[in-house]
C-alpha cells in the first residue's frame, strides 16, 4: 500500500509487520530428541544391572577420591609443563634462525607422532636402556647420577610421557596464536624503535592470549582423559584406584560408573572456569587491543612525519 502526502506530492510505504517464518522442522526435531532423552534416562535409572546404590556407595570412597586428586595434580602438572616448554617450542620454531626452527619443527613431529600410550610405557621402561640416568655440564660437574628404577617412578614416568606429549600439541596452539597478530601493530611498534622482545611483550603476546585461550582450555580437557592411561603404568588415578577396587569386589560397572561422573565433573567444572575467562578476556582485552593498535599507529604516522619533515 502506497501513501502519497497531497502537500509535498511524495509518496511513502507505511511501515509493514514482518512475522517470522514458523520453524516447524526444528520444533518437531527438538521435541523427538527430548522424547529420546528421556526414554534413555528413564531406561538408565530403571535398570538394576547399573546397581545406582554401588556407585553412591563409592562415589565418595577414599580410594577413588586420592585417584581424583591424582588425577588434577597430573593434569595441572602435565598441563605447565606444556604451556611452558610449547612456548619455548613456538618461539623456536618462529626463529629466523633454521637451526633451532627444524629442532623444534623435529620435536613437535616426533611427539605428536608417537602415540602417548607407547611413550608413557617407553618413559616407564627407561631402565631397560639406561639402568643408570647421569647428567653432567660438558667438560663439568655431575648434576644427578642416579639408579633409573629409582628415579622414574610411575609418577615420574606418567609426568615425562604427557607432558612432553603436550608440549607438542601447545607449541602449535601458541604458534597459531601469535601468528593471528595484526601485522599493523607489530610493524607500527618496531617503527617506534621497539625491539624484538619489547614487541613480543607488548604487542605479540598480549594479543595472542586471547586466542590461545579456547584451545587450550580443549587441551587441558584433553589431558583429563589422556591421565587414564597412566594405569597400564600403576599410576594411581582415578581409573587405575576403581580397578582396584572392582578387581575385589567384581563390581566392574558401578565403578566405572563412579569414574565417568568424576571426569564429567571435572570437565563440567573446566568448562565453566575456561567460559568465564573468555568473556573477561574478551571484554577487556579486546578494547585495550583496539586502543593500542590505535595509539601505536598514530605514534607511527607521527614519526614518519616528523623524519619527512626533518628529510
Amino acid at each position: 500500500m502506497v501513501v502519497t502526502n497531497h502537500e509535498n506530492g511524495r509518496t511513502s510505504i507505511p511501515p509493514m509487520k514482518v512475522t517470522p517464518r514458523r520453524k516447524v522442522g526444528s520444533w518437531v526435531g527438538a521435541i523427538v530428541v527430548v522424547i529420546l532423552l528421556i526414554g534413555l534416562l528413564r531406561s538408565l535409572i530403571n535398570n538394576e544391572n547399573l546397581e545406582w546404590k554401588v556407585v553412591g556407595q563409592y562415589l565418595f570412597d577414599g580410594t577413588v577420591l586420592t585417584g581424583v586428586l591424582y588425577t588434577v595434580a597430573l593434569t595441572i602438572i602435565t598441563m605447565a609443563i606444556g604451556i611452558v616448554l610449547g612456548t619455548i617450542l613456538a618461539i623456536m620454531r618462529r626463529s629466523s634462525n633454521m637451526l633451532l626452527s627444524s629442532i623444534a619443527q623435529a620435536y613437535v613431529w616426533i611427539f605428536r607422532t608417537i602415540p602417548p600410550l607407547v611413550q608413557l610405557l617407553i618413559w616407564y621402561n627407561l631402565a631397560a636402556v639406561y639402568p643408570n640416568i647421569v647428567i653432567k655440564l660438558p667438560f663439568g660437574p655431575e648434576l644427578l647420577n642416579g639408579d633409573a628404577n629409582n628415579l622414574i617412578t610411575p609418577f615420574i614416568a606418567a609426568l615425562l610421557g604427557l607432558g612432553l606429549n603436550e608440549s607438542a600439541y601447545m607449541c602449535e596452539v601458541i604458534r597459531a596464536g601469535f601468528s593471528s597478530v595484526d601485522k599493523g601493530q607489530v610493524e607500527a611498534a618496531e617503527s617506534l624503535g621497539y625491539r624484538p622482545f619489547q614487541v613480543f611483550r607488548h604487542i605479540t603476546l598480549p594479543n595472542a592470549v586471547r586466542l590461545i585461550v579456547p584451545p587450550t582450555g580443549n587441551e587441558i580437557i584433553h589431558v583429563i582423559r589422556a591421565t587414564s592411561l597412566v594405569s597400564v603404568i600403576s599410576m594411581s588415578d582415578l581409573l587405575y584406584s576403581v580397578q582396584l577396587i572392582y578387581a575385589k569386589t567384581y563390581q566392574t560397572i558401578p565403578l566405572l560408573i563412579v569414574a565417568c561422573v568424576w571426569y564429567l565433573l571435572m570437565t563440567a567444572v573446566l568448562t565453566v572456569f575456561q567460559t568465564n575467562i573468555e568473556k573477561w578476556l574478551n571484554r577487556h582485552q579486546a578494547s585495550a587491543s583496539s586502543k593500542l593498535s590505535v595509539s601505536a599507529r598514530i605514534k607511527a604516522n607521527l614519526f614518519k612525519t616528523r623524519e619527512r619533515a626533518v628529510a
